[in-house]
């Protein structure tokens, strides 16, 4: 009894470490130059990172950059096809007496499709969904020696005047320059949290990019606040927060009233900051619906916020932000300033087409004569374009 009490705890702490470890994925972009060249070494990462059970699926694949990796075992020859046009995509190769049989190819950037595995035989075993948008980041996404970091200060707001029984995080960034002897400019991004982490794969690095436009002058000193939207107590850990399209979504002027009345104020006094009072110094960010509140936020208090920053604008009918091209063309202009990216790949569906609905918001503000640039990609909806494009944008936007 005592003999196997200090086996077990002897094994306990391999328990522990194994159940730590950090998955570490297969090498996709090494294995294309490995595989039909020395095969056992393929074969020992592949499985380094995949077990028998995972490669008996037919399910595992990994994406690095625009290289794909599928793996699999089977008896006989397979190969990889495209199901949407049957296309194939590549001959898996067989690379150990156990069946494992693999692909690494480039199969090119900005893709989204569903693939088979099938065998000699005819027989389908495994698929798989591929998406991919792959930029490379700029350097001033990344940390550069000599660049002071500014401070991310976490808070949590949950006694809304505005927004009854919500609850959200949010995080302030004080630039490292920021002293108080001379006022600060503002940007706040919705969907915030996300957009405020340093070290993000595929997401903006805000703080980052703060950081290193800061200090080159390329946009003054400027304090982030990076806001999320609200969600109820009685939303499970995790969740999406429910009151987010209540909040992004609709037009008028509760959400810009939540921020002046709520958060700026609370920021102001719980930092001891002084922010200007001129509405070029301030800004407004977000991408999808974020970026439509932005948008009105703007369109709603153009005399507190004159900067707007925007990404896959939601400018469709899902709570009324399809009326905006119309509206930007009847109003009289207001004096904002836009850098907003549009992408060809966005949504299309029952609330509206995501691209058209950003060229009609493009065109009108051109018809209106608005100080704005509109960049646009080949990509889907989400952040990962205007992750990279970031730095450009804020130049331009800060550039007057």
């Amino acid at each position: 009894m005592i003999r196997a009490f200090l086996i077990l705890f002897l094994f306990l702490p391999a328990i522990s470490i194994a159940r730590n470890e950090k998955w570490t994925p297969p090498p996709a972009v090494e294995l294309t130059t490995l595989i039909g060249k020395d095969n056992a070494l393929a074969a020992k990462k592949i499985r380094a990172s995949w077990g028998k059970q995972g490669l008996s699926t037919g399910k595992q694949r990994w994406i690095e950059k625009t290289t794909l990796l599928v793996g699999v075992l089977s008896d006989e020859p397979v190969s990889a096809f495209r199901k949407d046009s049957g296309e194939k995509i590549g001959d898996l190769t067989r690379l150990d007496e156990e069946g494992l049989h693999a692909l690494a190819t480039d199969v090119g950037n900005v893709q989204n499709f569903t693939y088979e595995l099938k065998t000699a035989s005819g027989k389908v075993i495994g698929s798989n969904q591929v998406k991919i948008e792959y930029y490379p980041y700029p350097e001033d996404s990344f940390p550069k020696e000599g660049v002071p970091e500014g401070k991310l200060i976490p808070h949590r707001w949950a006694d809304s005047k505005t927004f009854p029984n919500t609850e959200r995080d949010f995080l302030v960034y004080i630039p490292a320059q920021y002293d108080g002897t001379e006022p600060a400019a503002l940007m706040v991004f919705q969907d915030g949290l996300r957009h405020a982490e340093r070290d993000s794969t595929g997401g903006l690095r805000a703080p980052v990019v703060f950081d290193n436009l800061i200090a080159a002058k390329k946009m003054p000193v400027t304090v982030g606040i990076f806001i999320n939207p609200g969600r109820f107590p009685d939303q499970p850990e995790g969740s999406k927060p429910r009151n987010r399209s209540v909040e992004y979504d609709s037009l008028g002027d509760s959400y810009v009233t939540f921020l002046l009345e709520e958060i700026i104020p609370f920021v102001v006094k719980e930092h001891s900051l002084k922010l200007s009072d001129d509405p070029k110094m301030w800004g407004i960010a977000g991408g999808s619906s974020g970026c439509a509140c932005a948008w009105t936020a703007a369109w709603e208090r153009p005399d507190k916020f004159g900067k707007v920053l925007g990404w896959v604008g939601t400018f469709v009918d899902i709570r009324g932000a399809n009326a905006y091209p119309s509206l930007v063309r009847k109003t009289e202009r207001k004096p904002i300033r836009a850098a907003l990216l549009g992408e060809e790949n966005d949504i299309d569906n029952r609330f509206g087409n995501w691209p058209l609905a950003n060229r009609q918001m493009e065109t009108a503000l051109e018809f209106m004569d608005y100080d704005y640039r509109y960049w646009w990609g080949p990509g889907f909806h989400g952040s990962r374009h205007a992750a990279v494009m970031l730095p450009e944008m804020l130049t331009w936007l800060w550039s007057e």
